[in-house]
């Protein structure tokens, strides 16, 4: 069972596209030193987005705001792992895109303590073209079964299975990205590994007629 990318980020471009007065837009120079440092990393970033709003169109607005917002302030960026940093800046403007589709469908945050808010954001945006695994595995074969499978795991364990398997990520490079103690990430990795092994399994158990 590999788990791969599914689909590419769309192109990105910064210019006319800063806010503010000209005080405050990078000039030439640092949006080239950005682009060099933060470029090689929008496959990543856009991967990350889709996988958490599971829509390509929030993704793609995921990752350019994301990204503007890393380019307006890369004045205070002090160097260190780049693909952390801006992947921890998509990741804080998708779950930012799951609370406010949240709170269009007018559902009340659950209030929830200690390891529980781990899985604060376990709602999921209902979306009527979004394929059951069953429909992708049969239209499109084993890898597009396989992403909505990931796809219906919550944010929180879905993010971390996401960064290591796709991405590749250290533990502590998602510990950094998630805001989370290394141990946290090992526990949700765990767990989210345990709940798609299952989910696989029973997925392949229709495909072959046993249930």
């Amino acid at each position: 069972m590999a788990i791969r990318r599914q689909g590419t980020r769309p192109a990105i471009g910064f210019e006319a596209q800063t806010t503010g007065g000209p005080a405050q837009r990078p000039d030439a120079a640092a949006v080239r030193r950005f682009e060099a440092l933060a470029l090689p990393h929008a496959d990543a970033a856009y991967n990350l987005a889709l996988r958490l709003t599971r829509q390509s169109e929030a993704a793609e607005d995921v990752v350019h705001d994301a990204y503007l917002r890393a380019l307006t302030g890369f004045g205070a960026y002090r160097g260190g792992d780049a693909r952390a940093w801006i992947l921890t800046i998509v990741r804080h403007r998708a779950l930012d895109w799951l609370r406010e589709q949240r709170r269009k469908a007018t559902l009340p945050l659950r209030v929830v303590t200690g390891d529980e808010a781990d899985d604060e954001l376990d709602w999921q945006p209902h979306d009527p073209d979004q394929e059951s695994p069953e429909q992708a595995l049969i239209r499109k074969g084993e890898a597009a079964g396989l992403h909505a499978l990931i796809d219906a795991l919550p944010p929180r364990l879905r993010e971390v299975l996401v960064l290591r398997e796709m991405e590749d990520l250290s533990y502590r490079q998602i510990a950094e990205v998630t805001s989370a103690p290394v141990g946290s990430v090992m526990s949700r990795l765990a767990r989210a590994r345990v709940q798609l092994g299952e989910a696989w399994r029973r997925l392949q158990d229709v495909k072959e007629g046993r249930t």
